[in-house]
């Protein structure tokens, strides 16, 4: 990858980041304490809440798990994106990446600095579990991605080739066997001038 492109997707994380983390401040500042804001009446509100579990309420009190995955899911995220080709169809997949990223970091913040995630936005519609930019972050990408790669017709297997540790190891053996052939003779040349000799 290519030095502008890792930039590219530094700043998308980083401008992630700093929107999850002021819609968050803004939560604590304007919503701790007070009762719920209703955006569209029955529908959508913001409502302050603490969650000390993962997305969407699962998993209470399991910090020390998400302190632990959180990391490796990032590592996993940076090691693909370096190998991933830059431009043309592997552009949205860095972006979706990024946001994937966006929402781990953001989520991580919380947790090593408040011992909790800041969550605010409530569809009470539906009842839907309380969540923050983060989570809409992952979830978003999540389900894009999945599309995509699952009914979309611009990916093949083979376009993920440069994650496969196999085939690129393949290769240079095939090479180095090729090579050895010509320095020993024993290609179709070889074996002529042996048949002459």
């Amino acid at each position: 990858m290519n030095n502008r492109k890792w930039g590219l997707d530094l700043l998308i994380i980083f401008a992630g980041v700093l929107l999850d983390q002021w819609t968050k401040h803004l939560a604590v500042v304007y919503l701790k304490g007070q009762e719920a804001v209703s955006l569209i009446p029955g529908v959508l509100e913001l409502k302050y809440l603490e969650n000390r579990g993962a997305a969407f309420g699962i998993l209470q009190g399991g910090k020390v798990i998400f302190l632990i995955i959180t990391p490796i899911v990032l590592l996993f995220a940076a090691y693909v994106m370096l190998r991933m080709p830059n431009g043309g169809k592997y552009r949205v997949l860095h972006i979706l990446l990024d946001c994937i990223a966006v929402g781990a970091v953001g989520n991580l913040i919380d947790r090593i600095r408040l011992d909790y995630v800041v969550d605010f936005v409530y569809i009470r519609l539906i009842d839907f579990p309380i969540f923050n930019v983060a989570d809409m972050f992952v979830s978003i990408a999540t389900v894009a991605g999945a599309v995509l790669l699952l009914f979309g017709r611009s990916y093949r297997d083979e376009d993920f080739s440069f994650l496969s540790f196999r085939k690129k190891a393949s290769g240079e053996t095939q090479e180095v066997s090729g090579r050895d052939k010509e320095e020993t003779g024993e290609g179709e040349e070889g074996q002529e001038d042996q048949e002459n000799g």
